[in-house]
């Protein structure tokens, strides 16, 4: 065994045992680097799964990018396209896309009895993706909608079903006014709820058909085409073929295709977002702080108790080089043992939360019930291998307090 670290180990041993070194040094490195790099765990965990969730509500309820007509700048009052096979056989040959749905959409109002409440009646075709709906279906079915037929069925949200005390069967009155009031009875096949009060204060969903026939379009315009990406870190990347391929480009009715993504149509919720990276960084960098300083202190206290042994290692030949690499030696072994503690008590943390979800929160404020939770190895390995890093580099400057002890004096120190 090389003899630093059979010197290192006996120091550590020693003070187990109690034998002159006091035992809070050990305690005070160990402690500090397992809260620091637990709550930083925690933390990278949860934003990172906030994110995600709230980005795939936003996703979930529309698509990664939307092809629309240019002069539709507004998402809820949009200029018809032709959205017939050979575009969507255009966008769907691209790599990059893995899914495309079309849409239409009509403001409008429900009324009932005693109560009214304005809406965004959304039709989609048969080709939509019902697996986001079906995950935050709370009652009832969600029914197969066409663009060829009324189904008369619609789906509401439970924000919307509680204001208007409505229920799976409940028929219910939609009016739209544009030059005349024009009225439509709908009866509510299902309730759901995505906790997104962007979403869930609005959107009524129903077929393709009847919402055209509201807007007066003929069968093959459509509001828009909702498009999925295999990879949402190549979103940019798709946007720009799309744009390559129909950018610029007019139907047989004059309208201009235009594509833009989810972040270019949402950008306040997805700025708000990216304000959250900010907030980890102080996270990561404080609690960082806090790990290296106590370990400063750690090392600070083990070098002055142990003054009497340096100064009998430079008695016996030893330079300054080699007595700081024992000291560090041993600092590297209270880290990585303070690193252990740090991931039993931060991964458990993540894994009782993302299992058993003690932790609630208000849905109409964080859009989630729970604290969202996100395991990624590949993030707690790099948050390990950057806390041993930064940790050991704030231990070298301090080490350098063994250059200025004297052996003469030393080794009469009590």
């Amino acid at each position: 065994m090389n003899w630093k670290l059979f010197i290192a180990r006996r120091i550590y041993k020693s003070n187990e045992e109690g034998r002159k070194v006091s035992k809070p040094a050990v305690r005070i490195a160990t402690v500090g680097i397992a809260i620091g790099l637990a709550v930083m765990i925690v933390s990278v965990s949860v934003v990172i799964g906030f994110k995600h969730q709230v980005r795939n509500k936003v996703v979930g309820m529309g698509g990664d990018i939307i092809v629309s007509s240019i002069d539709g700048a507004q998402l809820y009052q949009m200029t018809p396209i032709v959205g017939n096979d050979s575009l969507m056989d255009i966008i769907n040959r691209m790599p990059e896309i893995s899914h495309t749905q079309r849409y239409s959409v009509k403001p409008g109002m429900i009324m009932t009895s005693d109560n009214f409440q304005g809406m965004m009646l959304k039709g989609v075709a048969q080709e939509y993706d019902r697996t986001f709906l079906q995950k935050h279906l709370l009652e009832g079915e969600i029914p197969t909608f066409t663009d060829s037929a009324a189904s008369n069925r619609v789906l509401v949200s439970r924000s919307v079903a509680d204001k208007l005390s409505l229920k799976v069967g409940d028929k219910l009155y939609t009016y739209y006014i544009e030059n005349n009031i024009r009225a439509r009875r709908l009866t509510v096949s299902g309730i759901y709820q995505t906790n997104f009060s962007y979403f869930d204060d609005l959107f009524l969903i129903t077929d393709l058909y009847t919402v055209n026939r509201l807007n007066g379009w003929k069968p093959e315009q459509v509001g828009g085409i909702e498009i999925t990406v295999k990879d949402y870190s190549q979103l940019t990347q798709a946007n720009d073929c799309i744009r390559s391929s129909i950018n610029d480009q007019t139907d047989r009715y004059g309208e201009i295709y235009c594509s833009r993504t989810s972040e270019e149509i949402y950008p306040q919720i997805f700025d708000w977002l990216n304000l959250l990276d900010i907030n980890i960084w102080v996270i990561l960098i404080l609690m960082t702080g806090v790990a290296g300083f106590t370990m400063i202190s750690g090392l600070l206290i083990i070098i002055l108790e142990r003054t009497n042994m340096i100064g009998v290692l430079k008695a016996l030949g030893a330079d300054n080089a080699s007595i700081r690499k024992i000291f560090l030696s041993l600092s590297v072994f209270l880290i990585g043992r303070g690193m252990i503690w740090g991931n039993i008590v931060g991964i458990s943390v993540c894994l009782i939360q993302y299992y058993f979800r003690p932790f609630r929160l208000d849905p109409a404020t964080y859009y989630v019930s729970t604290v969202p939770i996100e395991l990624h190895i590949g993030w707690y390995l790099l948050i390990n291998i950057g806390t041993l890093l930064i940790s050991v580099s704030m231990l070298i400057a301090p080490s350098y307090l063994i250059s200025h002890i004297h052996p003469a004096k030393s080794i009469r120190f009590e």
